[in-house]
C-alpha cells in the first residue's frame, strides 16, 4: 500500500483499519464476521507504521474508521483516548442489526419500513457528527450503495446533516470506494454534495482502498472530482507521531 501511495504520487498517507469496540450482540457479531478488531493489534501495527517511516519518504498517518452507534459512545470515547491515534473516522455501517450493504435484508422490508430505517440512519450520522469523537465522518450517504435503500434520502435529512456538520468540527470526505465500480460516483452523491457545499462544508480524500490496486486506479480519479468541483481537501488537525 504505501509503494502504490508513493507511486501516486502521495505526499502523505494515512491507515484506518476498521474497529468495533462495542459489547452489544449485533456488533460484537459484525465485528467478528469481519474482522474489525483494530482495537487488538493496534500497537503492533503501529510499530509496523514506525519502521516504514524510515524506508518511505511518505508521512503515514495511524488512524482508524470506528464503528458508530450512538449507545457506544461511552467505550469508544475511552478506546480514542487511551489508542491516541493521529485520527479518526467515524462509520455508520448497521441498520436494524444489519450492515447497509446487505440488500436482501432490507429489500424484504416495506416501503415505510424502509423509510423508518433511512430516518434512523440520519439520527445515527448526526449524532456521529455532533459527538465530535472523530475527525472525519466517512461515506455520509452509505445507504446509496444499496439498491433497496436508495433514493428513500429527503432535501431535509440532507440539511439536518449539512447543519451538524457546519456546527461541528468533524468534516466529511468525498469517498471514492465505488467511484469506479458499479456506483459509479463518489459519495456523496450530487444532490447531498450540492446542499453540503451550500453550507460551506469541508471534504477530505478518502479513498476507502482495501488494496494497493484499488489505492493506484482511486487516487487520479478522485484527485480529478476534487479539481473539477473546484474543491481544495480539507487539512486535517492531526498530530505527527
Amino acid at each position: 500500500m504505501l509503494s502504490a501511495a508513493s507511486d501516486a504520487g502521495l505526499s502523505g498517507v494515512g491507515f484506518a483499519d476498521h474497529c468495533v469496540v462495542s459489547d452489544r450482540a449485533p456488533m460484537v457479531e459484525h465485528r467478528n464476521a469481519l474482522g474489525f478488531a483494530l482495537d487488538t493489534i493496534y500497537e503492533r501495527r503501529r510499530a509496523a507504521i514506525e519502521g516504514f517511516r524510515e524506508a518511505f519518504e511518505i508521512e503515514i498517518f495511524d488512524a482508524v474508521e470506528m464503528d458508530y452507534d450512538p449507545r457506544d459512545e461511552a467505550v469508544i470515547e475511552a478506546f480514542l483516548g487511551e489508542a491516541d491515534f493521529q485520527y479518526a473516522i467515524g462509520s455508520v455501517h448497521l441498520l436494524d442489526g444489519v450492515h447497509i450493504q446487505y440488500e436482501p435484508y432490507f429489500a424484504d422490508k416495506s416501503e415505510s419500513e424502509r423509510t423508518a430505517l433511512i430516518e434512523n440512519y440520519f439520527e445515527k450520522l448526526i449524532a456521529l457528527i455532533d459527538s465530535e469523537l472523530f475527525e472525519v465522518a466517512a461515506h455520509i450517504d452509505l445507504i446509496e450503495r444499496n439498491p433497496a435503500l436508495r433514493g428513500f434520502a429527503t432535501e431535509s435529512q440532507y440539511r439536518r446533516v449539512a447543519k451538524a456538520l457546519e456546527r461541528s468540527r468533524t468534516v466529511t470526505e468525498l469517498n471514492a470506494g465505488r467511484l469506479l465500480a458499479e456506483f459509479g460516483s463518489v459519495h456523496p452523491v450530487a444532490p447531498f454534495f450540492e446542499i453540503l457545499r451550500e453550507h460551506g462544508v469541508s471534504f477530505t480524500v478518502g479513498t476507502d482502498s482495501h488494496t494497493p490496486a484499488e489505492l493506484t486506479d482511486r487516487v487520479p480519479a478522485v484527485a480529478d472530482e476534487f479539481e473539477a468541483r473546484g474543491l481544495e481537501p480539507a487539512e486535517l488537525s492531526v498530530e505527527s507521531r
